[in-house]
């Protein structure tokens, strides 16, 4: 039977979402239903991915009883308030990264999951790429020794699009690129938290970072520096150190399709959307929606592979690393939620 899905937010990135998931099985994954705050644009997007359910109202879609799990592609700053309304619904939820504005929030939603024994994950499709899982079996496998260095940068020039901007909707380049640079950090020197954790960055007229570089130590004397930047393109490969050689992932980290094992070079090709994609290769969400699947025919409540306890370590490092630079949301005040 297949895992039926409901698409909460009709952003460009579910638009992705579902091109993505179109080239899996269809005997495995289908999308009932589609919820906008504007019925005519979930109808729009109904009537181009052949939903038969859409709806003006999030709560309908949590109503709506032919729905097994709900993708939530909304902004930033409502992803805590909708992956509540979600869980409350009794609906399994995967929701799109940052997981939510801060810890204190995130808690809250993993204490709920759990009271209510349904599925949560964040949506961190990076490390379910091939590309991710090669670089994973390759240091599980001592290829290169005992990593002692992880470099990672991702500067993209978005500065000017409003949700990168924009405070009131959970800004920054933290929480939009930052959250990728530091969950393949974790990927590879976790699940435990850094000993110290040292940023700097530069805010902007609204209060929001437009870049970030940080130094996280890790025990055992393992170093990881990441950089998020939203003004320049950097080099948005990463490296990963250890003392019998060197990973590369190719540019972009997170969406990699290369990875070179000690100057041995692995491709991983990707299927074809039936039409081009927003955001570049996000053909690659792909693996998380099947992980979902997986998960869920297990009984599961969390991922093994992005645990609540992963994506929890994460956001308290956004949360250290904005509180140094100086980012502060209306959220992080204590009657917030």
């Amino acid at each position: 039977m297949a895992t039926k899905w409901g698409i909460l937010s009709t952003s460009k990135i579910s638009h992705d979402f579902v091109l993505a998931l179109e080239t899996l099985s269809a005997e495995d994954h289908k999308v009932v239903a589609v919820a906008a705050k504007d019925k005519s644009r979930a109808k729009d997007f109904a009537d181009n991915f052949k939903i038969p359910s859409y709806y003006g109202s999030y709560e309908e879609l949590g109503n709506d009883a032919n729905v097994d799990v709900v993708y939530i592609g909304a902004l930033n700053h409502q992803h805590y308030s909708l992956t509540k309304l979600m869980l409350e619904s009794g609906k399994h939820v995967l929701c799109e990264k940052p997981f939510c504005i801060n810890a204190k929030q995130l808690d809250e939603l993993i204490k709920l999951s759990k009271t209510k024994q349904l599925f949560l994950m964040e949506a961190m499709w990076s490390r379910f790429t091939p590309a991710y899982q090669k670089v994973v079996e390759e240091v599980q496998n001592g290829t290169i020794g005992t990593v002692l260095h992880v470099q990672a940068n991702l500067g993209i020039q978005i500065s000017n699009i409003e949700r990168i901007w924009k405070k009131e909707v959970g800004g920054g380049s933290i929480l939009d690129l930052g959250v990728y640079t530091l969950h393949l950090i974790d990927t590879i020197l976790g699940p435990g938290k850094p000993v110290s954790v040292k940023s700097k960055g530069t805010l902007n007229r609204y209060g929001t970072d437009e870049n970030m570089s940080a130094i996280l130590e890790y025990p055992e004397g393992k170093i990881a520096v990441i950089s998020s930047h939203t003004k320049v393109e950097m080099d948005n490969s990463a490296y990963i150190h250890g003392t019998k050689g060197t990973i590369k992932i190719h540019q972009p980290f997170h969406a990699s399709k290369e990875v070179t094992v000690n100057n041995t070079k692995f491709t991983f090709e990707q299927p074809v959307t039936r039409k081009p994609t927003v955001f570049p290769r996000s053909v690659q969400l792909r693996y998380e929606i099947d992980h979902v699947r997986h998960c869920l025919k297990k009984d599961l409540i969390e991922s093994p592979v992005v645990t609540l306890n992963n994506s929890y370590t994460i956001q308290e490092i956004m949360d250290q690393l904005r509180n140094q630079i100086g980012v502060h949301f209306v959220e992080d005040n204590d009657s917030s939620m």
